[in-house]
């Protein structure tokens, strides 16, 4: 099941995530897809914004991965961009991130395979002349409850 949006600007990309992040539940595992630029991280900052995270989010391009401690939950961002070999990811204890009380939220997947956890729902997001479409595809049951819920 595919939903697709059209949002036209950085402020609905934010808000966008935010909407998102009030329907997720931990353990779950959200591949970021889409090219340079597209807004990734941006939607990851409205995400954990929209948990109650104050700080600076960045895109973790060089560290990989970015942690955030909630009370009762974990957050990790990865940003598998400039990752040479999946290989690296058994050097950071790859699996140890997949458990129940994260949520896991992937930037350029393809470059983990096969070594990622499947996903629950996938975000693809494409630049447009005019802002950008995103189109969010379930892979589970948990990723349904959250289309339905942001429907």
């Amino acid at each position: 099941m595919t939903q697709q949006y059209f949002i036209d600007n950085e402020q609905q990309q934010l808000a966008f995530g935010a909407k998102l992040a009030k329907a997720v539940s931990q353990g779950m595992v959200i591949y970021l897809e889409g090219d340079l630029g597209a807004g990734k991280t941006t939607l990851t900052r409205g995400f954990l914004q929209g948990l109650g995270y104050k700080g600076n989010v960045k895109s973790p391009t060089y560290t990989l991965v970015e942690n955030y401690e909630f009370e009762s939950l974990m957050v990790y961002h990865f940003d598998l961009y400039r990752l040479q070999d999946p290989e690296e990811l058994e050097l950071l204890g790859i699996r140890d991130y997949f458990n129940a009380q994260s949520i896991v939220l992937v930037e350029w997947p393809s470059k983990g395979q096969p070594l990622l956890a499947t996903p629950d729902l996938s975000i693809n997001i494409e630049v447009l002349a005019q802002g950008r479409a995103v189109g969010l595809t379930a892979h589970s049951a948990k990723g349904h409850v959250v289309l339905e819920a942001i429907a």
